[in-house]
C-alpha cells in the first residue's frame, strides 16, 4: 500500500497546480478499491485535499507552508478533465468588465455539468449549472458581456450596453451582437443595439 500512496503522490506532484485528482484516472496504478483507500488515507494524513465527492487536489507547498491551489485553477483542471464548459458567474463578469464595484464574495462560476460545491482549504466554489447560452465564448470578453448582461438582468442592461459600447473594441461587440439567435428576446434586444449604434 506505501507503494501505491507513493505513486499517486508522484502522479499528482507531475501535474499542474489545482489539477483534479479522480480514482478513475489512477487506476493504472492499482485496483479501484485500493486507489479509493490510498486517497482517503493521503486525505486523513493533510497530503491531499478532499475537494468534494471522489474529487481531491494536491496542496501548493510554498516556503510559508502549504495551501489550497487557487480556485481559478481548480476549476480550469475540472474543464479540461470533465470536458465541461466552466465559466465565470456573471457577478464575476461584471465586476471585470467595470459595470458593478460589487466584488463577488463567494467563487462562484457556471457549469455545462451538474451543479456541486467543491472545497479548497477554508474556501468553498460553487458551479452552477447554466443553460449553453450562458457559458458560450468561454474565455472571451463577448462570453463575459453575455453572462454580465444575464446576471443584471432587463432593467440595467440598456444602461450596461451604453457604458459597454464606449470601452469595446469593434470586433468585441459584433462577436456579441453575432450570438443574438441563442439569447434571450430581451437580451437580444439590448444587443442589436450594439451593431445600429456601433
Amino acid at each position: 500500500m506505501q507503494t501505491l500512496a507513493k505513486q499517486v503522490l508522484e502522479h499528482a506532484t507531475g501535474l499542474p497546480e489545482g489539477t483534479p485528482l479522480v480514482a478513475k484516472e489512477l487506476l493504472h496504478l492499482g485496483r479501484r478499491s485500493a486507489v479509493d483507500q490510498v486517497l482517503s488515507r493521503l486525505v486523513n494524513r493533510g497530503t491531499l485535499l478532499r475537494a468534494g465527492r471522489g474529487t481531491y487536489v494536491l496542496p501548493v507547498e510554498s516556503r510559508f507552508g502549504s495551501r489550497a491551489p487557487s480556485a481559478l485553477k481548480m476549476v480550469e483542471g475540472l474543464a479540461n478533465q470533465r470536458g465541461e464548459t466552466i465559466v465565470p458567474h456573471g457577478a464575476a463578469a461584471a465586476n471585470a468588465l467595470g459595470l458593478t464595484t460589487q466584488v463577488p464574495m463567494r467563487a462562484v462560476y457556471l457549469t455545462s455539468g451538474r451543479s456541486r460545491r467543491l472545497k479548497l482549504g477554508a474556501q468553498m466554489v460553487e458551479l452552477r449549472h447554466a443553460p449553453v447560452w450562458q457559458l458560450i465564448f468561454p474565455k472571451r470578453i463577448a462570453g463575459d458581456v453575455v453572462r454580465a448582461l444575464a446576471w443584471l438582468g432587463p432593467e440595467k442592461a440598456g444602461k450596461a450596453i451604453q457604458k459597454l459600447r464606449a470601452r469595446l473594441q469593434p470586433s468585441e461587440m459584433e462577436e456579441v451582437a453575432s450570438a443574438r439567435a441563442r439569447l434571450p428576446t430581451w437580451m437580444a434586444q439590448e444587443v442589436s443595439s450594439l451593431v445600429r449604434h456601433g
